[in-house]
């Protein structure tokens, strides 16, 4: 969040890891200098969620959870499936908290009451005593199993993200394709911007942003969709999400004979003094051109063309660059630059979409983790376990203990449940029952 992190792009090729750098030494080099950016890239700073050191916290943290929940889990087995009915007498005194006595109780009627409460019973009988064990949600303990599975799952997924994911951000001009993963990949994806339309945008309050998409593999169209903001196309593993837009240069830079060394649009994706900027390189010359897109008075675009030929690089390896002849042109005009062997056209002006294109074979980790943590959470806190013990001696005389988890406010129930019991013992036939 402090320090810009590499996208996702620059790991396609080595290239894109040289281009995305490059950004990151002109946007730190002249605050911490170019020994302590190089110094932070060997450290992989610059590529948190990727470095090794952070893989490592993961893999202890993942292998921490595992350790835990395998160590805890066999007591926790005990504590739901070993049922301990009978209990010494000291375990009935009524001077402990969470102890009742109620005389004049009949065994059976306070095993319908428990029932009645949603308690499993299990009753045992000692020399004519009678002994009650109720248990309510046994096995919810069992629950954190849940939550450490989600957690653990979680966990999964990001790796799994991190290590056969891909997301990273395309630029295509309106009419133009682009290829979605590094040539040669087989099953190669190719997406195509028909059009991008922002209905009230020349007012200031556009309603809406739509790109009618297309998608192709091997020379077929596999999909097509006009995309929004919130309706991304989802086809062959990646989701295409509408992300931005911009203004766009239709260019052509032509040879000494006319022949073209590049033609098309230009996305302006950057900004200079406030104007849509961009940046051109010319095939098969040493040189690029910078545009820089303003309006006129009237209304119409113009675009100030600066050439530049690269005549090397400094000892800091930086470029050295001679700039040529500087150009005003409008729509449909063509002049070569003072000192080029080249000539610039403005054929026009267009759009771009800007596209990101998602793949992300760990989301169905994440939704399975999701489900587990949730599920263990509500269980754990909305189906609390809940126990009581009763012991009706021979006379009647029935002593009960409520137990539940720390997190239960267990008096109300319990108090309710005796309430019961003490109304079933003023039913019985023959019970003298002082006023209360």
């Amino acid at each position: 969040m402090t320090i810009l992190q590499l996208p996702t792009f620059a790991f396609r090729t080595p290239t894109d890891y040289a281009n995305a750098m490059a950004t990151i030494h002109g946007r730190y080099d002249a605050t911490l200098g170019v020994a302590v950016v190089d110094t932070l890239e060997r450290l992989q700073v610059f590529q948190i969620f990727r470095s090794t050191w952070f893989s490592i916290g993961l893999s202890v943290l993942l292998v921490s959870i595992v350790a835990c929940t395998i160590d805890r889990t066999p007591r926790l087995w005990r504590e739901c499936a070993d049922i301990r009915v009978v209990q010494p007498p000291p375990f009935f005194d009524p001077r402990l908290p969470g102890r009742a006595v109620v005389p004049g109780a009949d065994a059976t009627t306070v095993a319908g009451i428990l029932r009645r409460h949603r308690f499993g019973v299990r009753q045992v009988e000692i020399d004519g005593t009678q002994f009650l064990y109720g248990d309510r949600n046994r096995w919810t303990k069992l629950a954190t199993l849940f939550t450490h599975t989600g957690l653990v799952l979680f966990l999964v997924a990001a790796a799994v993200t991190t290590k056969f994911g891909d997301e990273q951000g395309l630029v295509v001009a309106k009419g133009e394709s682009l290829t979605v993963q590094p040539i040669g990949t087989p099953g190669l994806l190719l997406v195509k911007n028909y059009g991008f339309r922002a209905p009230g945008l020349d007012t200031g309050r556009p309603s809406d942003f739509t790109t009618d998409l297309g998608v192709y593999t091997e020379g077929r169209e596999i999909a097509r969709k006009t995309i929004r903001v919130n309706d991304p196309l989802s086809i062959a593993g990646y989701t295409f999400h509408q992300n931005g837009f911009g203004p766009a240069t239709d260019i052509g830079i032509y040879d000494a004979d006319g022949k073209p060394l590049w033609v098309g649009p230009v996305p302006m994706t950057d900004q200079a003094a406030g104007f849509p900027f961009a940046e051109q390189p010319i095939p098969g010359r040493n040189a690029a051109v910078q545009l820089l897109l303003q309006k006129q008075p009237d209304g119409t675009g113009v675009v100030l063309v600066v050439p530049y030929r690269i005549l090397g690089v400094d000892r800091a390896g930086q470029p050295q660059t001679e700039t040529l002849g500087p150009l005003a042109l409008a729509r449909g005009e063509r002049a070569t630059p003072a000192g080029a062997d080249f000539s610039v056209e403005v054929r026009g002006f267009t759009n771009y979409t800007l596209l990101i294109a998602k793949r992300d074979p760990g989301q169905g980790i994440v939704w399975l983790a999701f489900a587990s943590l949730i599920a263990g959470l509500l269980i754990s806190f909305y189906l609390p376990r809940r126990r009581v013990w009763a012991r009706v001696d021979p006379d009647g005389r029935a002593a009960l203990v409520g137990r539940s988890d720390r997190y239960v406010d267990f008096v109300g129930e319990f108090g309710r449940l005796l309430d019961d019991v003490v109304a079933s013992r003023r039913a019985m036939p023959g019970t003298a029952v002082p006023p209360t």
